[in-house]
C-alpha cells in the first residue's frame, strides 16, 4: 500500500497544508541511544520546494532532534490524516539546524509568523517521500492549537528564553552537543 514519489508533488503539499499537526523523528547513531519522536504544531511547517521543508523550532524541555542532526543529519517527518481521507505522508531527509546567529536566519524566519519561544529553525533536504494508508489511524475532530506554550515562553520573556535554551537545551539526553551549546 505504500508509495514512492520523487518529491513532494501538488497533492501531497495540498496534503500537507491541510495538517494541524506532524511528528519529527531523529535518532542518534548509539545503539544505546535514544530515539526521539516529538509532535509539532502552530503553524510552524514551510515547504520551501518539491525537495526541501522547513519548520520554525520552538524552545521545549529538551533539544534532541538539534543534537541528532549536528551528529548524523538524518530526520523523518510524518503527516498523519485524523479526518478523511485516511493517509500517512513521510518525508526522510537530511537536516541542519539553522540558528539566529545563522547568515541564513533572515531569510528563512521571514517565511514564518514569530512565535515567541522559537528556538531554531530545522532546514530538511528531502531524499524520499512516502506515502501509506492510515486506514487504521482514528479519527479525530480538530478543536484548535493550545497556547500553553505561547504562554510560557511570554511569560519567561527574551532573556529567560535565552537562560532556560542554556540550561536545558545544550545536550541531548544521551550527552551530545547541540548548536545552542556553541552560542556564547
Amino acid at each position: 500500500m505504500a508509495k514512492v514519489f520523487d518529491c513532494i508533488t501538488e497533492q501531497l503539499q495540498e496534503f500537507i497544508a491541510a495538517q494541524h499537526l506532524f511528528f519529527v523523528a531523529s535518532a542518534p547513531l548509539s545503539p544505546d541511544g535514544h530515539v526521539n519522536l516529538s509532535p509539532k504544531g502552530l503553524d510552524c511547517f514551510r515547504l520551501l520546494s518539491p525537495h526541501q521543508v522547513a519548520y520554525l523550532d520552538l524552545t521545549g524541555s529538551g533539544n534532541e532532534t538539534s543534537a541528532h542532526l549536528e551528529e548524523n543529519g538524518r530526520i523523518t517527518l510524518m503527516f498523519c490524516a485524523f479526518e478523511e481521507p485516511p493517509c500517512i505522508l513521510r518525508l526522510y531527509g537530511r537536516g541542519k539546524t539553522i540558528l539566529p546567529t545563522s547568515p541564513d536566519w533572515n531569510d528563512l524566519y521571514s517565511l514564518f509568523h514569530q512565535i515567541p519561544g522559537t528556538r531554531q529553525i530545522i532546514l530538511v533536504d528531502v531524499e524520499r517521500v512516502q506515502t501509506s494508508c492510515g486506514f487504521a489511524v482514528p479519527l479525530y475532530e480538530y478543536q484548535g492549537q493550545r497556547q500553553t506554550l505561547i504562554n510560557w515562553a511570554e511569560k519567561k520573556g527574551e532573556q529567560g528564553i535565552k537562560d532556560y535554551q542554556q540550561q536545558k537545551n545544550t545536550v541531548s539526553i544521551d550527552g551530545l552537543p547541540t548548536p545552542l551549546g556553541k552560542i556564547p
